[in-house]
């Protein structure tokens, strides 16, 4: 699973890549976040470990996975961690609201993952 995230890291979407300039080295947050990060059975995109908040990117094959990411979801919340989903075009389009959205939840640590409107 290493591997496979290190491999990940290096091909990041365009998405996750301008997610993670904000991200990154806390500029613009206080937390420490990584990216690609191996929890159990899965890699996410973002994770800051101190406030237990993942943040997922989703492309629109996400559409017909959505069973998959519920049973992901909610192994990672019996982790113990929140999950906040946005769609490759949220980020693209309206990084200043996921930037809001991902400050809101680290201040009030979310009790439910959240997910922006569909991409269609």
């Amino acid at each position: 699973m290493k591997e496979r995230a290190k491999i990940l890291r290096r091909n990041q979407t365009i998405a996750e890549s301008k997610l993670w300039f904000f991200l990154r080295r806390r500029n613009f947050f206080k937390d420490k976040f990584r990216r690609q990060h191996v929890i159990g059975p899965y890699i996410v995109d973002f994770v800051c470990l101190k406030k237990r908040l993942i943040i997922e990117i989703d492309g629109s094959q996400h559409v017909d996975n959505q069973d998959y990411d519920e049973r992901r979801t909610l192994y990672l919340k019996k982790q113990g961690f929140h999950v906040l989903r946005f769609w490759n075009n949220q980020v693209l389009k309206e990084v200043d609201a996921v930037l809001d959205l991902i400050h809101e939840a680290l201040s009030n640590n979310p009790s439910s993952p959240l997910r922006g409107p569909s991409p269609q």
